[in-house]
């Protein structure tokens, strides 16, 4: 009886025993981890374990686990001065991640926060080489420098700096009214520039309008005085051909009627032309050759 006492005893005494050891001696590293062993307080490459069950050595060896993924910290307003003396409060985000997990065990206490006082010196550097009109408008080219100057930093410390963004710069509030001021007269200068842009190429328009109306009305003169011309011309040559079949016999008759006409008037005072009496002559030949062949009266 007693010995099987005693043997419980050793046995459950074994079982606790195996269990604190498997407690401190079993780790388990997720994925998103990496462990650093120190075996008798030191360490090595080799003493960097992958994620996993990783068993340690009671007593001999501990294990710390480095977090590699992608982080941030928000790096709060630091008030700096521009190359041309004007103050700015600006406030920024820095993304980062350990590369190498022993060195950010070894070289660094705490690598997040050395990395955001870094990151405040090395914008009042940054910012201190570029004017004022520069920092409001070239942003991309402040976070990459940024970025550049922490990497280096950094880079002892097994991180890297992956992504630097400022989120707010506020200048100083006599320049924002300035600033104000000049975005309204500049909106002033395009709306003026639009409107008299717009009236001139309404008067271009209208203008461009009239000469094709003067142009079509030119036209439409030019083609009227030619058509004008054809039909006189037409007329022209049909009183010639009408005209050139016309004996001195019938244009005598057609002058005698036109006696007839005028005697007919109350005028006292006639103009006969010249050609009259060529026309005359040949028509009294025929009269007194008409009066020559009557014989007259018998007696």
């Amino acid at each position: 009886m007693e010995a099987g006492v005693v043997a419980a005893i050793v046995g459950i005494s074994v079982l606790v025993v195996l269990l604190i050891v498997a407690m401190f001696s079993v780790r388990i590293v997720p994925q998103w981890a990496k462990m650093v062993v120190y075996r008798f307080g030191t360490t090595n490459p080799g003493l960097v374990r992958e994620p996993g069950i990783r068993f340690l050595i009671p007593l001999v060896d501990k294990g710390y686990v480095v977090d590699v993924r992608e982080q941030f910290i928000e790096v709060p307003r630091q008030t700096t001065i521009t190359k041309d003396n004007a103050p700015i409060g600006v406030d920024f985000l820095i993304y980062w991640k350990v590369v190498d997990p022993l060195m950010s065990q070894v070289n660094v206490t705490n690598f997040a926060g050395a990395l955001q006082g870094v990151a405040a010196t090395s914008l009042r550097s940054v910012i201190g080489d570029i004017p004022l009109d520069d920092v409001l408008s070239q942003r991309e080219r402040i976070n990459e420098t940024l970025r550049l100057k922490l990497d280096e930093v950094t880079e002892r410390w097994g991180g890297k700096v992956t992504t630097v963004e400022i989120r707010e710069i506020l200048p100083p509030p006599a320049v924002q009214d300035a600033m104000n001021r000049q975005l309204s007269a500049e909106r002033t200068r395009r709306a003026v520039i639009t409107e008299s842009e717009g009236t001139r190429q309404a008067t271009i328009n209208v203008a461009e309008g009239d000469k094709q109306s003067a142009v079509l009305r030119a036209e439409g003169d030019r083609q009227a005085a030619i058509l004008r011309a054809q039909g006189f011309s037409e007329a022209l040559q049909t009183i010639f051909q009408a005209a050139h079949g016309i004996d001195q016999k019938t244009m005598a008759l057609q002058y005698l009627e036109a006696l007839k006409a005028l005697g007919a008037g109350p005028s006292t005072k006639f103009v006969i032309p010249m050609e009259f009496t060529q026309l005359m002559a040949p028509l009294g030949a025929m009269v007194q050759g008409g009066m020559s062949k009557d014989p007259g009266p018998k007696s």
